[in-house]
């Protein structure tokens, strides 16, 4: 029984898997954040190239 009571003890004080539960939270963390970031950056580019091409579709052709 005593042996019992020690196992269970030393597995409640092993923290081994915690550091790659940590790394792997920080992984996700960091994966979605620049997905939303990368996301949104696309989206401003996209709107500032359609601007240009609308102030470009403005200028006249030049006469040959």
């Amino acid at each position: 029984m005593t042996n019992l009571i020690t196992r269970v003890r030393a597995l409640l004080r092993d923290d081994e898997g915690q550091d790659l539960i940590e790394y792997a939270l920080l992984a996700g963390l960091i994966a979605l954040v620049s997905t939303l970031a990368l996301t949104n950056a696309g989206t401003e580019v996209k709107e500032i190239w359609e601007g240009i091409e609308t102030e470009l579709g403005k200028v006249p052709a030049a006469a040959n």
